[in-house]
């Protein structure tokens, strides 16, 4: 499944892409025709919380209507309307412009802190945006979360 959350649901957005699952996060202002074009263009589910575009022709194949509000709810609901496993594959795509990661190369270690580079066994690098990830607190952190999604709960 491959998703696009319109500048209502971002957080939802970052965590989709936590999970591993290819997700545009469009920004403010973009047109609702527009956002359509694009779900049906890209192959992407968009969600949203917007009524009003589920009045557009094309919605019923591509627009996912969640009613929630809060982050977590929203989690929750997509979780039972559409099977999301939150355990897909966790940390491969970049939070921050969901390009796929790749294994960070040597030059690239310079970049994690003094102190956590004895702890850190592996290194990802996004080659688009050059943000790199290990393995650290937070990411176990939102593991647990990931994995208590997963499991039905609220994490």
């Amino acid at each position: 499944m491959k998703f696009l959350c319109d500048e209502m649901l971002k957080r939802l957005g970052r965590w989709l892409r936590a999970a591993g699952y290819d997700t545009v996060i469009e920004g403010d202002g973009v047109g609702d025709r527009d956002l359509i074009q694009r779900a049906v263009r890209e192959g992407r589910l968009l969600i949203t919380r917007d009524r009003k575009l589920t009045e557009f022709r094309e919605a019923p194949e591509v627009v996912i209507l969640l009613r929630s509000n809060a982050v977590q709810d929203c989690i929750q609901e997509l979780t039972g309307r559409l099977g999301i496993d939150w355990t897909f594959q966790p940390f491969t795509r970049c939070l921050v412009c969901n390009t796929p990661l790749t294994e960070a190369a040597p030059e690239q270690w310079c970049k994690v802190p003094r102190r956590s580079r004895v702890t850190v066994k592996h290194l990802f690098y996004c080659p688009q945006c050059g943000k790199v990830y290990w393995e650290g607190g937070h990411v176990r952190r939102m593991r647990g979360k990931l994995a208590a999604w997963r499991a039905g709960g609220r994490g």
